[in-house]
């Protein structure tokens, strides 16, 4: 081809004959044949003729003035989602690299692709602007990036529609941008998360973990006490999830080097609403959040549905329906002491009563009580929001916890005082709880003539009637030497968990195991005489009160948990 024609030959084509990357003949060819193929003119020399795409990208670069970018080095995680349809993307073999304000910085291979950035631009209303990049890494970005979004879209398979259309979530819906420059409201992940949220509220959990490591991401479900693994996005996506579930339960999506605290409400439907309280840690490989599940339908429950049996659920209603006096309820974090006090709270919240609570955090939103959440950062403590409480003229009292000696002598004295004061510990049983506030200073006297019932609790997993089978294989002496007696053997209908599709490993659902003890003139008299934990729970058991063994054993002859789950919870 003469001169005359390489003069005709003008834009890139021009310039990489002029430079002798390529022919004129190769060029012109190139062209016809990329427009027959519907390709870039790049991408086709590239792919086609194995020109160094390297030198065709800085030969581009000058020739444009447009920047040139080794998208090799750029971290897949800070590419924004949402903002384009994948279809669009893989049309124009263009690739979103980050946004600024305004402006959407779009990576292309070819600079003369004018058609594609204009498009970009109507679809998301943002301006945009060329970086130029080199055409197979481009490429490879682009299936890794496209790869990593069919994974996360993976996750919404088997979904409704309908799951989510209904879904209103109130929390800070801000227009922040995340770490990496993408918007935080970006479609995939706010599907994905408000998938994670539904499913967990349908399964029953009552956590939801969201976990980075180096390597990988997972989520987790606590569903009946226990941990299960139930999804894995790719590892690339933990900031924007991060970032996401952060504006959701407003929190400060710019500080990752604290932990955080912060709450979501989720409308399912026009009469049910879920919330969620949130926490943020900062960990070796990104923030793990964890989200507790706060159904306010669970204090609606009712006593009966609790799982105390009938001489306990007795003693309870026995003492909630007195004046003046204390309920103390005992456990370890997650055994359902909150919803044992709320349940109470029902029973009493009734138009007569004024009814003041200190929490922290409050958990469920109940109608007609007086709900405070304690903030220790502004002075406002247990001991200070009870203080109040006593100048508002209450009836009953609850408090979330009794930490130290201050809020202890407050609640005995309101307890003393004409008020029915219900509070929880962090003990392991009834009688430790009367030594626990012994030791935090508490005269003997007042715990003796305050305290009138106690209940330590833990929740076990119930057997799915569906699928359990009896367990004839347990010999009788090793049922004997596990508690039974030979009178709760009678009759006793003690079953195994198999597992099926209506259940989790053979359990489905929880059930309550309860101590209760209701406070007696000889168990007042040893706590006078500094009796230890082992004298007083002697004590309970001589008067006929049943521990938290002999509970969960009497649950195992019922057969509502199995003999496992019984020596999983308690112990002889």
């Amino acid at each position: 081809m003469n001169d005359r024609a390489i003069g005709q030959l003008t834009g890139l084509a021009g310039r990489l004959v002029a430079e002798s990357l390529i022919s004129a003949e190769e060029a012109v060819a190139a062209q016809q044949a990329a427009t027959s193929a519907q390709m870039h003119f790049v991408h086709y020399l590239v792919e086609q003729r194995h020109v160094d795409g390297w030198r065709v990208a800085d030969i581009a670069a000058q020739e444009f003035g447009v920047p040139l970018l080794d998208i090799t080095a750029l971290n897949v995680e800070s590419i924004p989602v949402g903002l384009v349809e994948t279809n669009l993307l893989l049309k124009h073999h263009a690739l979103p690299l980050f946004r600024r304000g305004n402006r959407l910085f779009i990576a292309v291979s070819d600079p003369t692709n004018l058609a594609a950035l204009d498009e970009l631009k109507f679809h998301t209303g943002i301006n945009t602007d060329a970086v130029l990049v080199e055409e197979s890494a481009l490429g490879l970005a682009l299936t890794q990036w496209v790869e990593s979004q069919d994974s996360l879209t993976d996750g919404l398979d088997g979904l409704d529609e309908s799951d989510l259309d209904d879904i209103e979530v109130s929390g800070g819906e801000r227009t922040d941008e995340d770490e990496g420059g993408g918007a935080v409201d970006e479609t995939p992940i706010v599907r994905f998360i408000n998938k994670v949220l539904v499913d967990a509220i349908k399964q029953g959990a009552s956590d939801i973990h969201f976990e980075p490591y180096e390597k990988s991401y997972r989520v987790r479900f606590r569903t009946d006490g226990i941990l299960q693994e139930v999804v894995k996005p790719p590892r690339n996506l933990a900031p924007r999830l991060a970032a996401r579930l952060k504006v959701m339960s407003q929190m400060d999506i710019s500080e990752r080097r604290i932990p955080q605290d912060g709450r979501i409400q989720m409308k399912l439907s026009r009469n049910r609403n879920i919330d969620f309280r949130v926490n943020s840690l900062p960990t070796l490989y990104g923030e793990k959040l964890v989200l507790r599940i706060l159904d306010a339908s669970s204090a609606q429950m009712g006593i009966d549905a609790l799982g105390y049996e009938d001489d306990q659920k007795k003693l309870y209603l026995n003492v909630l329906d007195q004046p003046q006096g204390m309920i103390l309820v005992t456990g370890p974090t997650g055994s359902g002491k909150t919803v044992s006090m709320y349940s109470g709270l029902n029973i009493l919240n009734t138009a007569e009563r004024n009814i003041s609570t200190a929490e922290d955090p409050v958990e469920i939103n109940l109608e007609g009580i007086n709900q405070v959440h304690v903030n220790p950062k502004v002075g406002l403590n247990f001991a200070e929001a009870l203080r109040s409480f006593l100048r508002q003229d209450p009836d009953v009292i609850m408090v979330g916890e009794i930490r130290d000696l201050e809020t202890a002598e407050i609640a005995i004295k309101a307890a003393q005082t004409g008020h029915l004061v219900l509070s929880t510990l962090h003990t392991n049983s009834a009688s430790e709880t009367l030594t626990r506030l012994l030791n935090m200073g508490v005269p003997a006297f007042n715990v003796a003539s305050t305290v009138d019932l106690i209940i330590a609790q833990r929740l076990a997993r119930r057997l799915c009637r569906n699928c359990a089978v009896p367990a004839d294989d347990i010999p009788h002496a090793t049922l004997l030497a596990e508690g039974f007696t030979e009178a709760m053997l009678q009759g006793a209908d003690i079953l195994r968990p198999v597992g099926c599709n209506e259940c989790v490993n053979g359990y489905r659902g929880r059930v309550g195991i309860y101590e209760v003890v209701k406070m007696t003139p000889a168990i007042a008299r040893l706590i006078m005489e500094n009796g230890n934990a082992m004298q007083i729970s002697e004590q309970a058991r001589t008067e006929g009160f049943s521990d938290l063994r002999r509970s969960a054993l009497k649950k195992v002859t019922e057969g509502l948990i199995s003999l496992e789950e019984a020596n999983r919870i308690t112990v002889d």
